[in-house]
């Protein structure tokens, strides 16, 4: 199975040390949206997207990297499946959704989404600053294995049937 993992990671390094975690068990390659080759990500079987969350959002770079993408259904690739993450100071809110929208855009874009992740991190938005952040020490090693396993079973899923 070959896979890739797109990621937006500018403030503290949080989301890029979750991708490096997934990448590992998937042996995906990690790389930027300005990075991404658009021919490695189209013979991809397994992408994933993700970033931190900024104003209940994930990152413009992430977003507009995923609206770029083809739309449809894609006869040549029906199989072709995806996964987002995200890293965020608080938790989703169900009322503001940030994982949720970039499934949908995927979908459309022809992707099997085969879930999301997310886990809290280092947060040092505006009002966080005056007390130094939030979850000063996360992601931490339970976070991290979180991640590992959610690849785990995402490679389970992807492996063939005997």
């Amino acid at each position: 199975m070959k896979a890739v993992i797109v990621c937006v990671s500018v403030s503290h390094g949080n989301t890029l040390r979750i991708a490096d975690t997934m990448a590992r068990p998937l042996g995906a390659k990690v790389v930027s949206p300005e990075e991404a080759d658009p021919g490695e990500l189209a013979a991809a079987d397994l992408v994933g997207f993700g970033s931190g969350v900024f104003y209940g959002r994930l990152h413009p770079r992430l977003t507009d990297f995923v609206n770029a993408l083809p739309t449809g259904r894609r006869p040549d690739r029906p199989d072709v499946r995806a996964f987002v993450f995200a890293t965020s100071g608080l938790p989703e809110a169900p009322v503001i959704p940030y994982t949720r929208p970039l499934v949908r855009r995927l979908e459309e874009r022809g992707f099997a989404v085969d879930g999301s992740f997310a886990c809290r991190a280092l947060d040092t938005w505006a009002p966080f600053r005056l007390l130094g952040g939030i979850n000063k020490h996360r992601p931490d090693a339970d976070d991290l294995s979180a991640a590992r396993t959610f690849a785990e079973r995402l490679l389970d899923r992807g492996a063939p049937s005997t």
